[in-house]
């Protein structure tokens, strides 16, 4: 028992370090981001809201965000669109090729960003496609699918096929059994999907780098003041965009646990 508890007491001691270890970088800066000095030092040197007021004044800084939520808003709707069709395709249907299908339809996380950022880049500029908002869209939706994919595919799992064949079997067509019986069921994973292909998009900066032209999303803006000076905006913008993913990761996260209809029947079936 003594010993049992001293692993207990371990494991919960390194996970409490490792967390530390990654969120503590985010907390200086969160901190920082408040500090009336120029330069982050110790003592700190008051509360200031100077640094967010500052950055907000910044009309670079206002478009990269305005570019970065219409970036976040239309690749999210796009990549769970997609990723629904492809879980649902998955999910109903037996076809030659499909354990190919999805090795393929989960490549691109597994891609380096600067690689699939420097792919998209090439492609788009040999169809014409490379330089604006639309650009970046494509790009973070491509790399978006998978996630989405993996939500619905999930939730899906969970239910018993026979509901589906049940509503046809009492007249409802295809298109009705997916609105009705399909849809409602994996609700809370579509938007969970939406949630988290929406904070995927908001806080990529790699591959919006490379796609982007002149229409930089707010990550993007970011790396380009850290490369002229270090300025405390960096931490005020930098605080802003992590509170804006950890929100929606959370969302993601709140919505998928909730209970879909039917879920109760489909698993006592």
């Amino acid at each position: 028992m003594k010993l049992d508890r001293a692993i207990s007491v371990a494991l919960k001691a390194y996970i409490f370090m490792a967390l530390l270890l990654v969120f503590a970088p985010i907390l200086t800066s969160f901190v920082f981001s408040f500090d009336a000095n120029k330069f982050a030092a110790i003592p700190w040197g008051g509360f200031s809201t100077q640094w967010y007021t500052e950055a907000f004044a910044d009309p670079d800084v206002a478009k990269g965000f305005r570019n970065t939520v219409i970036v976040a808003v239309a690749s999210s709707v796009l990549a769970t669109l997609i990723g629904f069709t492809a879980a649902y395709t998955d999910y109903r249907y037996e076809f030659f090729g499909k354990k190919a299908y999805l090795a393929l339809a989960f490549v691109p996380p597994t891609i380096p960003v600067i690689i699939l950022g420097l792919a998209m880049l090439v492609f788009q500029a040999r169809v014409d496609l490379s330089g604006g908002l639309h650009s970046i869209v494509i790009a973070h939706v491509v790399y978006s699918i998978p996630f989405a994919m993996a939500l619905i595919r999930l939730r899906l799992s969970q239910m018993n096929k026979d509901m589906e064949a049940a509503a046809w079997n009492l007249g409802a067509s295809q298109w009705r059994a997916l609105s009705d019986v399909i849809i409602p069921f994996t609700l809370p994973a579509i938007l969970s999907a939406l949630f988290l292909t929406m904070a995927v998009s908001f806080d990529e900066y790699a591959i919006a780098w490379f796609v982007s032209g002149f229409n930089e999303t707010l990550p993007v803006r970011i790396l380009m003041l850290l490369q002229r000076e270090v300025s405390p905006k960096v931490n005020a913008i930098g605080s802003l965009v992590f509170i804006i993913s950890m929100t929606l990761v959370m969302l993601a996260q709140i919505v998928f646990l909730v209970r879909a209809p039917g879920s109760g029947k489909a698993k006592g079936s």
